[in-house]
Order: structure tokens, then C-alpha cells, then sequence
């Protein structure tokens, strides 16, 4: 490899993991359920989300490495406490209701593929996740989660295993033909609430934080102004090509359930495992060995960012110590946060709730409560006070309050229409 490719590839990280970890089994399930339920007709929703995601994550990674804090120490610093209160309790409740969905889908894969207890492998899956954010370096783990992105190229050879209408699909994408009811409103709020996903902001700016102190040389951009032009760059770069793989395994995921499940009559899913299994009939073993494989390697790259984005949100709102670079003595709240998100999640799965029938909700709740985020977030970025002479661009500012009223306008439509 030549070193061009080398520093390519280098620039390549918090965006990359950030969009790989968007479609986690909770996307996934909501995927399928937008094909099976309405074909074609929802492909233009991850295209549409694809440059509003930009916009608003670009934000998002600008703000930890211009400020050098994460995204709530900046709400904690310039706004009242009961609206960062407010905004962590929200994102820790949909987290830990996502751990939860997330790692009982990637025990039922598993169980599909060799047998053996559900909750068993769902233990397993929790536990190792947690072991593996607590005991690793930084720099080793980040490593380890940019090889398991792969694992969404499941998703692209699963379209191959099996004839989809290409015409069909295409005209989905361009001119849909799909009346607006309740319920295609609720689908398409749920696909934008797991593409534009608030854990995601936080995990982002978090990690740009991460980069700056694993790096001794490197400071704050508001310090270190002349750094910032290499920097930005990168950070567009790594948020482009993140947001538009993540964005391009989620079409897969409809046209490969469209393809098979609509096309079929099964127009309910209620999980990404048993989205796999209903593929295997129609689609053959291939197909379901690789969505059933996507499911669970997906899950091992989304359960740490969702644990680690409520564990920085809780540490920065109350001052203490956080970073995946420190050790467990030296940051215990950060870890506990952590270990409460993962464990919390596997013990949901022993209760009488069904986090598997909340994971498509969990989607249309990140959907409801994205809006005020997206709101604070695009107002502290026009904010000179929070990041000096870094303040968003005009065309970064138009495209991260077009984000936020679109999905307050999806989030609207669907409350009016009593989807």
C-alpha cells in the first residue's frame, strides 16, 4: 500500500464508525420493516437523510474538535441545567431501551445460525461488549471497531444472492408512489429517528475529543487555529464517506426486503432477526447466513457506541472524568455509566418487556427527541461565545437547520396524522 492510501485511510475514523454504528440491529429491523411493509416506495427516505446526516454530524465533529469538549459539557456550559438535564435523561432512556433491543436481535441471529439459548448468547454478546470498552486502549479498540464496519458488506452481497427489479427499486428512490397515511408517516419518522440518531452526535463530537487526547501534541482548534484547516478537511472527508456507507447499506437492507418479504406478502417485521429468518425460504441459506452475520456484527460495533455516548453525555453534564483512553480507577463514574447502560440492557431482555417489539419505537422515540438536540446544537455552532472564529459556514448552517426541520416536520405529520 502506498502511503497516500495510507494517510486516506487514516483520515477515515469517528465519521466512519459513527455511520457504520447508525445501522445497527435496531436500523436494520427498521429497514426491513420499511420494504416489507412498502416495498420500493421508502427508498428515497435514506437518500434524502443522507446530506441532512452530513450536515448535522459535520456539526456535531466540528464542535468537539474546535471546543475540545463533547456535546453536552457545551450544553452544560451555555445553557440552563434543566435543559441538559432534560437532554442526557432523554438520550440515556432511548440507549439503554436500544442496548437492550440490540443485543437480544444479535442473540436471536445467533441462535439462528448455530442453535443454543437466546439469552444465553445474549449474555455473552452484553458482557464481551462491555469487557472489551473497559479494558482496551483507545487506539487498539477504535481499530478493532473500524474492521468490524465491515461487516455491513453483508448487506451489499445479500442484494446480489437474490433478483431485484432494478427499474422497480430506482423509481422508489426518484418518484414514489405512496400515500401518506398514519402509518408510512410513522415508518418514515422511525427512519429518520435510526439514520439521524442523537446517540450518533454525541459519539461523534466525543471522539474528536478522544483523537485530541490520545494525541499530546494536538490541541483545541479555538487554541491551535492554524491546525484547522487540515482538520476540517478530514473531518469532512471521514463524516462524507461515514454517513453516505451507512446510508447506502440501508437502502440495501430496503431493496433486499422488498425484493424477498413485500414481494412475498410478509409485510411485518418485527426484528432484524426475524427479518433473517424470513429470508431464507425465499432467498435461500446464503442470504440469511449473511443478514444473520450482519446482525451480529453490526451489534458488536453499535452496543459500545451507545453505551459509551450515554457514558460521555452523563460524565460531561456532571464534570467528571470520561474517556475510553483512562483506566477503570481512573474514571469509575464513566465505567459505571457504561456498565449500567450494557447490563440494563441485558437485564430488559429478562423482563416482561418486550425490548424486541420496542426496538421500532426506540426509532420513532430517537426520531421525536433528535428535534430539540438538533435545535441546541445548531445554535451553539452559529455561536461565537462557544466556538470563536470557527463558527459554522453559511452553507453548514443551512444544511444543519434543514436537517432539524425536517425531522420536526416528519415528527409533526406523524403526531397530526395519529400514526
Amino acid at each position: 500500500m502506498t502511503d497516500p492510501k495510507r494517510r486516506w485511510l487514516r483520515q477515515l475514523g469517528p465519521g466512519l464508525i459513527t455511520g457504520a454504528a447508525d445501522d445497527d440491529p435496531s436500523g436494520i429491523a427498521t429497514y426491513s420493516q420499511a420494504g416489507a411493509q412498502f416495498g420500493y416506495q421508502l427508498g428515497w427516505t435514506v437518500v434524502l437523510t443522507y446530506p441532512l446526516m452530513v450536515g448535522i454530524q459535520m456539526v456535531s465533529a466540528r464542535m468537539g474538535r474546535v471546543t475540545g469538549h463533547g456535546l453536552a459539557s457545551n450544553i452544560r456550559r451555555h445553557f440552563p441545567r434543566p435543559i441538559l438535564y432534560a437532554i442526557v435523561a432523554m438520550l440515556v432512556a432511548a440507549n439503554t431501551i436500544n442496548v437492550a433491543a440490540d443485543i437480544a436481535a444479535m442473540g436471536e441471529a445467533l441462535q439462528l445460525v448455530v442453535g443454543g439459548p437466546e439469552h444465553g448468547h445474549a449474555i455473552l454478546f452484553g458482557v464481551a461488549s462491555l469487557l472489551l470498552q473497559v479494558f482496551l486502549p483507545y487506539q487498539r479498540y477504535v481499530r478493532y471497531l473500524k474492521w468490524l464496519t465491515l461487516a455491513l458488506l453483508a448487506y451489499v452481497a445479500v442484494v446480489f444472492t437474490i433478483a431485484v427489479p432494478w427499474r422497480e427499486a430506482l423509481q422508489g428512490i426518484v418518484w414514489p408512489r405512496l400515500a401518506l397515511t398514519g402509518s408510512a408517516l410513522t415508518v418514515i419518522v422511525a427512519v429518520f429517528g435510526t439514520t439521524i440518531s442523537p446517540y450518533l452526535f454525541f459519539w461523534q463530537a466525543a471522539q474528536e475529543v478522544e483523537e485530541l487526547t490520545a494525541d499530546p501534541d494536538a490541541f483545541p482548534l479555538r487554541q491551535s487555529p492554524e491546525d484547522a484547516r487540515a482538520h476540517l478537511r478530514r473531518i469532512k472527508i471521514d463524516t462524507y464517506i461515514g454517513m453516505g456507507f451507512s446510508n447506502l447499506i440501508a437502502l440495501f437492507i430496503i431493496i433486499s426486503t422488498a425484493a424477498t418479504l413485500h414481494a412475498a406478502g410478509i409485510t411485518e417485521i418485527a426484528t432484524s432477526a426475524q427479518a433473517a429468518e424470513a429470508l431464507r425460504p425465499l432467498a435461500g441459506d446464503a442470504a440469511f447466513l449473511l443478514f444473520s452475520l450482519g446482525i451480529i456484527g453490526t451489534g458488536m460495533l453499535a452496543v459500545p457506541v451507545l453505551a459509551g455516548s450515554a457514558a460521555y453525555a452523563v460524565a460531561e453534564a456532571f464534570e467528571w472524568k470520561s474517556g475510553l483512553d483512562l483506566k477503570l480507577l481512573e474514571a469509575r463514574e464513566f465505567y459505571a455509566i457504561i456498565a449500567l447502560a450494557t447490563l440494563g440492557g441485558i437485564a430488559l431482555d429478562f423482563t416482561p418487556i418486550d425490548p424486541i417489539k420496542a426496538l421500532f419505537w426506540s426509532a420513532v422515540i430517537n426520531g421525536v427527541i433528535a428535534v430539540p438536540i438538533m435545535v441546541v446544537m445548531m445554535l451553539m455552532a452559529d455561536d461565537a461565545r462557544v466556538m470563536g472564529a470557527f463558527t459554522v459556514t453559511r452553507r453548514l448552517k443551512a444544511l444543519g437547520w434543514l436537517a432539524t426541520w425536517t425531522m420536526a416536520a416528519a415528527v409533526i405529520a406523524m403526531l397530526v396524522s395519529g400514526g
